[in-house]
């Protein structure tokens, strides 16, 4: 750029860069992954240098190793079986699960420390067996080393298989707030096994249908209408209605990753954070007691009274999603919503203000029009918050029970 300068003004000049980049990766439905006659890994190492030998680290997620022993030694047996594409650096790693590996920046100093040592180049893979969390957290790592490596995503709960895998975005925790460091980072490949989800326990069963239920309200009446009809088939552990919920649920998300305009959310509006600002700050004031998804289902019927009582949402839709959720298994209620700060104020407001910070200064929050419609809304009234909760408490809370 050149600067011409004079007496009179001050001119500058500037030239314009404009980049266009394509993403693709292929998100796998398949059984029994890592059995060495399953193709959907290998196919997806070879997917774009098909002749040489790829290396490769795998980090598996602590629950999933504990609820599969063999797990590790299956990798390193398909490792084996397809020597000639694919080569591990050293063996599956282990890594805690849950809030515990995002919060922990030790734990994510030595990740990076192990991938770095790896001996990895740009055309090598980092494997991540686990739930969201694992996968943010490796994910996130991965993103940092060589400026990016390659990601294969193999989610083993609900909520990664229909949502949190199948994204852009890694992240862990800081300073006491939910993925307030991240980036942007498209995997190479997703491989969603149904078989790794059987060992679940009841409460992670469940918790990704809250996901569903989100996107279905915003995007698919439909899909609602069909999850309304099954929800008490959630926590009866119906795997074929959890297998059509979460490719319908994956599918609705990366049609609106791929669609939408903004996959790496510049923009101010965030429609898959619907219920988010609410449950993001739950999970925080419970030291992540609640769950993700159990904080997702009470956003959700939170914002939609909210939605209820500014005349969006007509009074039966509010009540047919309240129903599902509570159907589907969800708490509703949670104490923590009941916390009162200094001035007397509800604490879990306070996560307006984190969410209008973590989308760039500018609050916009998503709420349903009707079911299937959504419309964004750039200011709200705290007090209209209030008198939801209250509404919640009393319906939903310990005596409301």
């Amino acid at each position: 750029m050149n600067t011409a300068r004079t007496h009179e003004s001050e001119r500058t000049e500037a030239v314009h860069q404009r980049l266009t980049v394509s993403f693709h990766y292929p998100v796998v439905f398949t059984r029994g992954v890592f059995r060495a006659d399953n193709p959907a890994l290998i196919d997806q190492v070879r997917r774009l240098e098909s002749d040489r030998q790829h290396r490769a680290l795998a980090f598996v997620d602590r629950g999933v190793a504990d609820a599969w022993p063999k797990l590790p030694t299956d990798i390193e047996r398909y490792a084996e079986a397809h020597a000639e594409h694919l080569r591990l650096a050293g063996p599956p790693r282990i890594v805690p699960g849950g809030e515990r590996i995002k919060n922990d920046l030790g734990v994510i100093r030595d990740l990076m420390h192990h991938i770095a040592r790896g001996g990895l180049c740009r055309h090598s893979y980092v494997v991540i067996v686990g739930g969201g969390a694992v996968l943010d957290a490796v994910g996130f790592c991965a993103s940092l080393i060589h400026r990016g490596l390659r990601t294969i995503r193999v989610p083993t709960t609900v909520l990664a298989q229909n949502d949190a895998g199948v994204g852009v975005k890694t992240g862990i925790n800081t300073d006491g707030g939910k993925n307030t460091a991240g980036t942007f980072a498209p995997p190479h490949a997703v491989l969603n096994d149904f078989e790794l989800l059987r060992t679940l326990p009841d409460g992670e069963w469940i918790a990704g249908a809250a996901e569903a239920f989100k996107v279905a309200i915003l995007k698919d009446a439909e899909f609602f209408a069909w999850l309304e009809a099954r929800a008490e088939a959630i926590p009866a552990r119906d795997e074929a209605v959890m297998e059509r919920l979460i490719r319908r649920c994956a599918e609705l998300h990366l049609d609106h990753i791929r669609t939408g305009g903004d996959p790496f959310e510049t923009g101010a509006a965030r429609p898959l954070d619907f219920g988010h600002w609410a449950a993001h700050q739950l999970e925080a004031m419970s030291g992540w007691r609640v769950g993700h998804g159990a904080a997702v289902a009470a956003g959700i019927a939170v914002d939609s009274l909210y939605a209820e009582r500014q005349g969006w949402l007509i009074p039966r839709d509010a009540e047919r999603i309240l129903d599902a959720l509570r159907g589907a298994g969800f708490a509703l209620w949670h104490p923590e919503f009941d916390r009162r700060a200094a001035d007397g104020s509800r604490e879990i407001l306070r996560g307006l203000e984190t969410f209008r910070e973590h989308l760039g200064g500018d609050l916009c929050l998503t709420f349903p029009e009707r079911i299937g419609a959504r419309r964004e809304v750039g200011a709200v009234e705290p007090s209209e918050f209030e008198a939801c909760f209250d509404l919640l408490r009393s319906r939903f809370g310990p005596r409301g029970r």
